[in-house]
């Protein structure tokens, strides 16, 4: 990890020097190009050997071993303007049919929204030989791909991208774990970002990988869209190093801009695994593609509409959402009714502060719901730290194996879950308690009352209710003494 962000930072010094970058943005979305032309000629080297009619959809001459691996290959104003005639042809003259047509669309979409910023050859070939020292081809490339791109992610924080974060490996991986889909199945994420969801998918369905049939199955079960240009090419590089070469059902776009009425049954998928933006607001127009009820500019609420949608029946999905959900009224409360009377929503698993550090410290849940069937109770699981741990951060993320609690308590909801039990942890509430408090999701621990609560919103309302009462307390005291002044001076007269 440490090499890969020590290369990640030599880049970036370099890039700072070339007058054509401006900003820590576009010197990641420079980075990002690189990276992924590299890392698709080395899948591709792989393809020849094992397809022999194999054929690149890019031309000789642009691919990255013809002209960027040579460490003393191209450089100057030859390189710069070899890079402008590189983006013209990926952007407008790659094949359009057959299977290299396909390969061609992928890379299309990648390049679509994709600029060179740099205006030095010679600092550009300064970067592409740093990238060339990163192996993606031994056996930690996904670790190694992992680490980049969670240093860049935490590099887009500070450049001021908010609501771009990474959803961490433990919470993909148990929520696809517990949404358990088949081979066949279609698992969607409408708001895809770097892939997490969709490559922890492909991890859970190799176990059912027997045939080329069945990676052909595979490949075309995964559906995502993502409507920023870099975490879109990162999803489809993401995609390529989990061995899917044509990740054609990842889609550069934005879920939220078709007409929430032009989504029919076609459209409708058995699983949706996701983490939709929140806390952002959606730009002017976007809300309106929604009926009146379900209004608003916050992007989570527009995407929870949605995915209730998107849902066939017996569809099942899996959602991180911030406690401002749970609590939230207005159209979160008519969402809140439409998961309770149109889906079973069974399980919340409350996660620790700090989950998602460094990228912001909003507290989250995992919202589990089936479409189909009203919710008659809901099972809420507060997870713990575990033991010595007291937060997550870089050094000490959260980890898989703290789930092993959930899995083996978790059950089966063919049976309605009826193995499940009341422990320190877990807890039911009835869909007719929770509609009786106006749709408040927002339930405490019954079996910890007492614990001492580090929220930082929980303990400044705390601060302010206290200040509060010692305001009024104040109030009362001066209108004692004031009575008792007044008393006193009537009594003198």
């Amino acid at each position: 990890m440490s090499n890969v962000s020590g290369a990640v930072k030599s880049i970036q010094d370099i890039m700072r020097k070339d007058v054509g970058v401006d900003g820590d943005a576009q010197r990641i979305s420079q980075m990002v190009w690189m990276i992924f032309l590299k890392i698709y000629d080395d899948r591709e080297e792989e393809l020849e050997l094992t397809e022999p009619d194999f054929r690149s959809p890019i031309p000789e001459k642009y691919r990255w071993r013809n002209w960027a691996k040579d460490r003393e290959g191209i450089t100057g104003e030859t390189l710069v303007t070899f890079v402008d005639g590189l983006f013209f042809t990926l952007k407008n003259s790659l094949p359009t049919i057959g299977e290299a047509g396909r390969r061609a669309q992928v890379i299309r979409d990648v390049f679509e929204d994709t600029y060179n910023y740099m205006k030095s050859g010679t600092l550009m070939r300064q970067v592409i030989n740093k990238i060339n020292e990163i192996d993606f081809n031994n056996t930690q490339d996904r670790h190694t791909f992992g680490a980049i791109y969670e240093q860049i992610l935490k590099d887009l924080q500070s450049a001021g991208n908010a609501g771009e974060f990474y959803t961490p490996r433990a919470v993909t991986r148990f929520m696809i774990d517990r949404l358990a889909p088949k081979l066949d199945e279609i698992v969607l994420d409408p708001a895809c970002g770097t892939g997490g969801f969709l490559a922890c998918t492909i991890d859970y369905k190799r176990q059912f990988v027997k045939s080329p049939e069945d990676e052909a199955t595979l490949v075309g079960s995964l559906r995502g869209v993502e409507k920023k240009a870099l975490p879109h090419m990162l999803c489809v590089t993401n995609m390529i190093l989990h061995g899917i070469d044509t990740p054609e059902g990842i889609r550069h776009g934005n879920t939220l801009e078709k007409p929430y009425r032009d989504y029919g049954d076609r459209d409708r998928v058995p699983v949706i695994a996701t983490n939709p933006p929140f806390g952002g607001m959606e730009q002017d127009g976007i809300e309106s593609n929604f009926p009146a009820h379900l209004r608003t500019r916050e992007t989570a609420d527009l995407f929870m509409a949605l995915i209730i949608k998107l849902l066939r029946v017996g569809g099942r999905a899996g959602v991180v959402l911030p406690d401002g959900f749970l609590f939230g009224e207005g159209v979160k409360t008519t969402l809140k009714r439409s998961l309770l009377e149109e889906c079973n929503l069974h399980t919340i698993v409350r996660l620790p502060n700090g989950v998602f550090n460094p990228y912001t410290g909003i507290k989250t849940n995992l919202l589990f719901f089936t479409k189909g069937t009203p919710t008659k109770h809901i099972w809420f699981y507060e997870h713990p730290y575990p033991l010595g741990v007291t937060s997550y951060n870089k050094s000490r993320p959260m980890q898989f194996e703290e789930f092993a609690a959930e899995r083996d308590w978790w059950g089966d909801e063919a049976d309605g879950f009826k193995a499940r039990v009341e422990t320190e942890q877990a807890w039911r509430v009835s869909a007719e308690e929770v509609e009786a408090s106006a749709f408040n999701l927002d339930r405490k621990n019954p079996h910890a009352p007492d614990r001492e609560s580090h929220d930082p919103d929980e303990l400044l309302a705390n601060y302010a209710a206290q200040q509060g009462e010692i305001q009024a307390l104040r109030d009362r005291l001066k209108a004692i003494l004031a009575e008792a002044l007044a008393g006193g001076k009537r009594a003198d007269a």
